[in-house]
């Protein structure tokens, strides 16, 4: 299989027949054998029995048992994917699929590893524009992953970074980053982008504040995944010998005849010492679990492009 299209839906019911023949226009005629994956995510109109009217031979309908959510939906067409590339698309008819030819040939020409969607002529409100906008400075600066769009859904994928994206909560929005952790090269393209015609947004306030908690993991995951103690360990230890050195001011006035009894400082070094010990304590449970999870698996922390020149044994 050449090509995996991946659309995640919730009530995208006359959103069906006009996406499949956008699509089947934009592949048909440049990828002789491609996929198209509708996941259903718990669609409470007639998203699926719409799907199933197509009778298309290129379709393949993933229904979940019920709204996991965007990430969990794109993870369960991912792993049912067989193209070598994978392709995201949102099923709202935003994305315009007559652009994922040239996508597919620019990450084919230039040896990327992933190709990213940015909706230059955006055609939302400010609702969903401006915080967009202040997400997208707020990511690339605390990653240091530098994109203009982060929240474009038409990305596509080799095969082995897509399947090994990690797709958990709402984590779809930093595909970027998780593929940056794996150690992929990323571009970034110009697409075309539309006007919802059907059905309803999802996107609301609460999203936006919960991009944020997410940026807070992603930062961490990046910075601190592989070496968790190198976090807790130096917070913890500011914290304890803050703490100690507090203390040993107190008893040097305590020496000189001074009260220390009523003095809020003394309860301050006692809560830090206390607060780095369990740091430093999370700091090892912390190393444990990360050992225990690629250990247990048999998994690598490490990923490896190629080898060059391997030597065999006579």
């Amino acid at each position: 299989m050449q090509l995996s299209i991946v659309i995640p839906l919730m009530n995208e019911q006359d959103n069906i027949q006009p996406m499949y023949n956008a699509l089947l226009k934009g592949c048909k005629g440049h990828f002789t054998t491609f996929e198209i994956i509708f996941v259903d995510d718990g669609s409470t109109d007639a998203t699926v029995n719409n799907i199933a009217s197509l009778k298309s031979p290129f379709v393949k309908t993933i229904v979940l048992n019920r709204n996991f959510g965007q990430s969990q939906a794109m993870a369960a067409g991912i792993d049912a994917s067989q193209g070598e590339l994978i392709v995201t698309l949102d099923g709202d008819l935003q994305n315009d699929p007559s652009d994922i030819p040239m996508m597919v040939k620019l990450l084919q020409d230039k040896s990327y590893d992933v190709v990213a969607g940015i909706r230059a002529k955006r055609q939302d409100n400010a609702l969903r524009t401006i915080p967009s906008k202040i997400a997208n400075w707020l990511i690339g600066r605390l990653t240091g992953v530098k994109l203009r769009d982060y929240g474009c859904t038409l990305k596509v994928f080799k095969k082995d970074v897509a399947k090994n994206l990690g797709l958990y909560g709402e984590l779809h929005r930093f595909i970027p980053i998780l593929a940056q952790l794996y150690g992929a090269k990323i571009t970034e393209v110009e697409v075309k982008h539309h006007a919802r015609i059907h059905g309803e947004t999802k996107y609301g306030i609460s999203r936006t504040l919960r991009v944020l908690s997410d940026l807070f993991l992603m930062v961490f995951l990046q910075k601190y995944g592989l070496k968790p103690m190198h976090l807790f360990g130096t917070i913890g230890t500011l914290a304890t010998l803050s703490g100690i050195a507090m203390t040993l001011y107190l008893l040097l006035v305590k020496l000189i005849g001074g009260d220390i009894g009523q003095r809020p400082l003394l309860m301050v070094a006692v809560l830090l010492i206390i607060a780095g010990i369990q740091l430093i304590t999370t700091g090892f449970l912390a190393e444990i679990l990360m050992r225990t999870y690629y250990e247990s698996q048999d998994k690598k922390p490490y990923t490896i492009r190629r080898i060059d020149n391997p030597q065999t044994s006579a």
